[in-house]
């Protein structure tokens, strides 16, 4: 089937739904522009959970976003998980729907963890070989997300943001682009952060993410555990300033604080965004 080359949805600032906040949710319904689902959480599950994704889906817009699709393994396309994700997806009518440009597993084995790509033309072909696949068997777009990395590999031929761009350009997809995660690699790695956003052609990027991470000294390591650092909302500033309004997600998985102060980081996104809208 033919995908649509439609521009993605600008849905505003938004934060993950955790069941550490259901309950809080579900009676409040506070104002909240959109809530992202992890997909997993609720592929296999026909109890309270997609309940209450459902109850919170007749609400607010809803984005969809896998950790195990493994589109950079070697292992085949997992078609048993994208059945399971393409009835989620009919059922929920996400905006967005979105994972990793990495790899998870291989031989089967899942390894819980979101590993880092050779950035070759070799694994250029291959990812956009399988993103093509997994967006035919959805019937949707897909956006991919770069990943927090703690090594590199000796053969890459490319920086990543060559990589990422040459993925959504020839396999259709958009960029789900992590701020936080380009600041840690670009500390981690020694590379400049706002030189990556100067190669990320603005009409491939569908969203943003935005997070925390914990200094260890040595190297950042994402983990999402607590608020964003100012030099992140800098380049959140510098991306807007460059693209406009894009769809943007909070993201805070551990320690994770009680729902007001995670809508206060929300409220700091949606207030820079206004700021620097066009008047």
């Amino acid at each position: 089937m033919a995908l649509s080359a439609a521009s993605w949805p600008t849905l505003g600032c938004g934060v993950g739904l955790r069941s550490e906040h259901y309950e809080f949710i579900t009676q409040a319904w506070p104002a909240m522009d959109w809530f992202e689902a992890i997909s997993e959480n609720f592929m296999d599950s026909g109890g309270r959970p997609l309940a209450i994704l459902e109850s919170v889906r007749a609400r607010y817009p809803v984005a969809l976003h896998g950790v195990a699709l493994s589109i950079g393994s070697t292992d085949p396309l997992d078609r048993t998980y994208l059945a399971r994700l393409k009835t989620l997806a009919d059922r929920i009518e996400p905006a967005i729907v979105s994972d990793h440009l990495c790899w998870t597993g291989v031989e089967g084995e899942q390894l819980h963890d979101l590993l880092p790509l050779p950035f070759t033309e070799e694994s250029l072909r291959h990812v956009v070989e399988r993103v093509q696949q997994v967006q035919e068997a959805l019937g949707r777009r897909l956006l991919l997300e770069n990943v927090s990395a703690y090594v590199t590999f000796r053969h890459s031929t490319m920086p990543e943001w060559e990589f990422l761009t040459a993925v959504a350009q020839r396999s259709g997809c958009g960029i789900l682009l992590d701020l936080n995660n380009i600041y840690v690699n670009a500390y981690n790695h020694q590379f400049d952060a706002r030189d990556y956003l100067r190669h990320i052609p603005g009409e491939l990027v569908g969203q943003f993410h935005l997070a925390g991470h914990t200094d260890m000294g040595a190297y950042l390591f994402d983990t999402h555990s607590r608020p964003v650092i100012d030099a992140v909302w800098g380049l959140y500033r510098n991306a807007l300033d460059r693209w406009g309004p894009v769809t943007t997600l909070i993201e805070w998985d551990e320690e994770i604080p009680p729902f007001p102060r995670l809508a206060e980081e929300a409220a700091r996104a949606r207030a820079i965004a206004s700021e620097l809208a066009p008047r």
